[in-house]
């Protein structure tokens, strides 16, 4: 789906609402080699933002290859659900829709069983029910370049992430 990738190096795509926050929190665990922003698993190609906006069915998601011997997925995927809601339906802080929902999207069989066992361990914490998407990834578009890495050219812009979760990382 995105570039060519090198040796040992591996991608996850994860949906954790406004892709702003995420993609950069996600920049920051070491072994993570490369993040971008996108729009995953809706029903129509190459989607706009303001489409996306409109309810066309995509997930805000950020793509996120990481060095598989340096960071393993499980340890990603227990970090990425520190900073969503997990019981959340199509909504992370101030943002509610369809884009704003929760996925974890694989491209690798072998990362299903992983994502399976990470929410199952995940939902022993909750009452409620998870509402993470587990899938593959049907398909993922490149957001707008002003989305990609937003908040390093925005420092200022909302984010649902607090900077004490940013800060945990850069430690």
């Amino acid at each position: 789906m995105g570039k060519q990738m090198a040796a040992g190096e591996k991608e996850i795509y994860l949906a954790g609402g406004c892709f702003w926050g995420t993609e950069k929190y996600l920049s920051l665990i070491k072994g993570v080699v490369e993040t971008e922003v996108g729009y995953a698993n809706g029903p129509t190609a190459r989607p706009s933002y303001e489409d996306v906006c409109s309810g066309s069915g995509h997930a805000e998601t950020v793509r996120v290859v990481y060095q598989a011997d340096e960071v393993a997925l499980s340890r990603i995927l227990e970090l990425f659900y520190e900073v969503i809601d997990p019981v959340s339906v199509n909504r992370q802080g101030f943002d509610v829709g369809v884009q704003y929902r929760s996925g974890v999207y694989y491209v690798q069989e072998e990362d299903r069983e992983v994502i399976l066992q990470s929410l199952q361990t995940l939902q022993r914490r909750y009452e409620k029910p998870l509402a993470i998407e587990a899938a593959p990834l049907r398909n993922f578009y490149l957001a707008e370049a002003y989305h990609q890495k937003y908040l390093a050219k925005n420092p200022q812009g909302y984010c649902h992430i607090g900077e004490t979760e940013f800060q945990k990382l850069k430690q």
